[in-house]
């Protein structure tokens, strides 16, 4: 059974993490709100972060993944020019079996999107791990 990381789980350890780091978080969003989960702030510019969970099936998980990378890139809009989908560590496991069923397309994605990161987030250790959109497609 897969161990289930809550989407509130992985915004409470990357406010906490990010805040160490300097930068200013916006407040969380109320129950029911819609906009971007949380934007940080600091000298060198802000990031626009969405946060999924881990859920136990794998289909949800699909969903949730790529209903994030819509919302993530709808910041464009609203001026964002660095974003980030926050995800539990949990899924390091699949994402690099998820770009290579894409392939090309998965590439394709990266290079029209390059303002937008994938950080994987530990929540047992507290761990952010930030990562292009590109690095998960292995090619040899």
């Amino acid at each position: 059974m897969a161990c289930i990381v809550t989407s509130a789980d992985v915004e409470a350890v990357l406010r906490a993490r990010l805040a160490e780091d300097g930068y200013a978080i916006s407040t969380p969003k109320g129950h029911g709100e819609t906009g971007v989960d949380m934007i940080a702030s600091r000298e060198d510019g802000s990031w626009h972060i969405e946060t999924i969970g881990y859920k136990g099936a794998g289909p949800q998980r699909a969903k949730d993944f790529f209903e994030s990378f819509f919302r993530a890139v709808s910041r464009i809009k609203d001026g964002a020019s660095r974003i980030a989908i926050a995800l539990p560590s949990q899924f390091h496991l699949g994402l690099p079996q998820r770009a290579a069923q894409y392939g090309v397309a998965w590439l394709r994605i990266g290079d029209a999107f390059p303002e937008v990161e994938i950080w994987l987030v530990d929540c047992a250790t507290s761990r952010v791990t930030r990562s292009s959109w590109n690095s998960w497609l292995i090619t040899n």
